[in-house]
């Protein structure tokens, strides 16, 4: 079974990554890149301030922690205790990867951090906001980063999908962890009022 699907997330990875044109890749180098996307953290920052004010210290927190716990679990637990080697690494695929700038990453990929934290990012805004709209919007960003991955040839797409997974468990776990702090500084209500 297990040789079935790792076949499986290999075919899948190929048929993905074959999927390039030149206009593309920079693109997908820039969307993979993690320092771009700090205006748009400080951005969503400024933002949570904005609607929480005096309580967003405790979100803020909240979401520096559920990234931390996705990054250190991703890439400091699952990475060296799987050992699976990125498609970039792997002998048997050196021929057939599309590679961008020469990019090929660490020496393993089982699971990817950039998905674990965007993902973990997104599912946690989802949850606070509760707005479908802007939820729709925050998973898409987490898809395309996660997709540059495969793009780039560093990681397979089960690499993506098991970082997904475990990014929006710590994040569900982390909001839900919010609820159980004292009232005077739970910040949930404060939406949730407003929605209502």
């Amino acid at each position: 079974m297990l040789t079935f699907l790792s076949q499986l997330d290999t075919e899948l990875f190929l048929l993905l990554n074959n999927l390039h044109t030149p206009w593309l890749d920079p693109l997908m180098w820039f969307l993979s890149l993690t320092k771009v996307w700090i205006p748009f953290y400080l951005l969503l920052a400024a933002w949570i301030v904005y609607i929480f004010r005096k309580k967003s210290w405790v979100i803020l927190l909240a979401i520096g922690f559920t990234i931390f716990l996705s990054d250190r679990i991703s890439s400091g637990i699952i990475k060296p205790t799987v050992c699976r080697l990125r498609p970039s690494h792997n002998p048997e695929l050196q021929d057939k990867v599309h590679i961008v700038n020469n990019y090929r990453g660490g020496k393993y990929g089982f699971v990817s951090s950039h998905a674990a934290n965007t993902f973990a990012l997104a599912m946690f805004l989802s949850l606070l906001l509760k707005k479908r709209k802007w939820s729709i919007l925050f998973f898409i960003w987490a898809i395309l980063v996660s997709y540059s991955r495969i793009y780039l040839g560093v990681h397979y797409p089960g690499d993506i999908i098991a970082a997904a997974i475990l990014g929006m468990a710590i994040a569900y776990g982390t909001y839900n962890a919010i609820k159980y702090l004292p009232e005077r500084v739970r910040p949930v209500n404060i939406l949730q009022k407003k929605n209502e």
